[in-house]
């Protein structure tokens, strides 16, 4: 094994690579290391509360982790990650147990260092492209998880690091959205001098970090932190406030802001648009999760609680879906099923939260697809008609289609149903903006390297450009555009 990987090493960094491996690191010791396990919750008491489920790790287990790198000398995993953090660099600070080195390393980047190491897709990302995964085929390094771990150190230690603001422009920035895309934007920019204000159309910051995804999975103690940091470093954030509607961007501008950043977001619901969708107990997995996460209409004495079903159904696949039906099991569903037209291995959701929803007592319906609903006689949901399902031949996307299968429809009894099946951009600011280009699903149409829009002052980015995107894409998406702002502000003054 030793001589395997110092083999692949010599051919990446060139003859003298054997001699300073051995001086430096023990190269056998650390490739065979296992992977560490993270701790969590017992599934039978974490599903009847809203208990963290990943309970994060031990200093112990983060200093062994952290030997398991080998400090590559061209960092695949940096390039697997959408903001560009060092990885290497914030990990061998946690190697040499120097815990709050590794949270400055990761801010260098990362806005929401504790967020990503949560709920980021790593396997899909920097993990992917560990040595470890390309080269060994082995069990990457535990990337996000040592994230995670520094993140939380520094904020359980009262020792945050904020970055300190050198320069003072005198140029507004307007960051309309407070979800992860307006906040890596919004920090890149107020780090360059910028007077940045975020506007939040909500009663409550942080966008779909608060309205989408549950405290069991992300709490949101750790979004208010995130942003009390932000705070400190200058950014200024106004709830409430609908852009276009509140104000225009002519009246914004007339106020001084010299640019806009546009992180507004998917929160538009689908539909399959399939008999009896409109009964009363099927809800959008949007508005489910904001009611319930944002609203605290989990509570039967709210004015308008949501519907505490016995049976419920989640349709689709997906991380949400996964959320959804996680939520109604905490809130006292006896069944709970997922109701999904392709296979498990197709399942676009994390394996890990695949996992978490089984130990948790989901049913996984795969292969199945929802044809017709069917409702009591005052109105609510009480059945639904099912088809089984085939996979064909591959789609655009190079998923085998699936097929229905004839004959195969039989009724199962549901008294509440939660729609996941994606979501479309919200559709605001392209309607208050008649020369923004958008596309004919409502996304923003922008310079993919600039983040800039057809309007020369408006940037955008997240799902309003991508139509849909993990956390982390979002934050890539907003760094990309406070770039993009910065140099198109340069230019002006330049001019001027």
């Amino acid at each position: 094994m030793e001589e395997t990987i110092l083999k692949i090493l010599k051919e990446e960094r060139g003859a003298d690579w054997r001699d300073e491996t051995r001086k430096s690191i023990k190269t056998k010791e650390r490739t065979q290391m296992s992977r560490v396990k993270m701790p969590e919750a017992d599934p039978e008491r974490r599903s009847h509360s809203y208990e963290e489920v990943n309970q994060g790790l031990t200093e112990e287990q983060a200093l062994a982790e952290a030997r398991r790198c080998i400090d590559c000398p061209e960092p695949t995993c940096v390039s697997g990650c959408p903001v560009g953090i060092h990885i290497p660099k914030f990990i061998k600070h946690i190697e040499r147990g120097e815990f709050l080195d590794a949270a400055v390393a990761l801010k260098e980047t990362n806005t929401l260092p504790a967020v990503c190491g949560r709920v980021c897709p790593q396997e899909l990302q920097c993990e992917a492209n560990c040595f470890y995964t390309i080269k060994l085929k082995k069990p990457a390094v535990a990337i996000g998880y040592l994230e995670r771990f520094a993140a939380d150190y520094e904020r359980n230690s009262g020792k945050t690091a904020i970055p300190e603001i050198t320069a003072k422009r005198s140029e507004k920035i307007a960051v309309i959205g407070s979800g992860p895309a307006g906040l890596a934007c919004a920090a890149d920019l107020v780090k360059e001098g910028y007077d940045v204000t975020v506007f939040e159309a909500l009663h409550e910051l942080g966008g779909v970090l608060k309205y989408g995804i549950p405290n069991f999975r992300l709490p949101n103690e750790i979004v208010e932190t995130e942003i009390r940091n932000l705070e400190k470093m200058g950014i200024k954030f106004k709830t409430n406030f609908i852009f276009g509607r509140t104000v225009t961007f002519d009246d914004m501008r007339k106020e001084g802001y010299k640019a806009f950043f546009v992180g507004s977001g998917a929160g538009l619901p689908n539909f399959m648009n399939i008999p009896g969708e409109n009964f009363n107990g099927i809800y959008s997995c949007n508005e489910y999760l904001t009611r319930v996460n944002l609203m605290s209409a989990a509570h039967e004495d709210f004015d308008t609680p949501v519907r505490f079903g016995k049976n419920i159904a989640v349709i689709g696949g997906g991380n949400t879906a996964m959320d959804a039906v996680r939520t109604a099991r905490r809130l006292g569903a006896e069944r709970s099923m997922i109701i999904y037209r392709r296979s498990e291995d197709q399942m676009p959701a994390r394996v890990e939260e695949i996992k978490h929803a089984k130990e948790e007592g989901v049913e996984f319906m795969l292969l199945t697809s929802p044809l017709e609903y069917f409702a009591d006689e005052n109105g609510f949901v009480k059945q639904m008609k099912l088809q089984k399902m085939e996979l064909g031949e591959p789609d655009a996307s190079g998923r085998r289609r699936p097929q229905p299968i004839e004959g195969s429809e039989y009724m199962v009894d549901t008294d509440m149903v939660i729609v996941s099946v994606g979501v479309s951009p919200n559709p605001l600011i392209p309607a208050v903006l008649p020369d923004l280009e958008a596309t004919k699903w409502g996304t923003i149409v922008v310079d993919k390297e600039t983040m800039q829009s057809s309007i020369e002052d408006v940037f955008a980015g997240g799902d309003i450009v991508r139509g849909g995107a993990t956390v982390i894409l979002a934050m890539g998406d907003g760094r990309a555009a406070a770039a993009g702002i910065h140099k198109y502000i340069q230019e002006k003054v330049a001019a001027n």
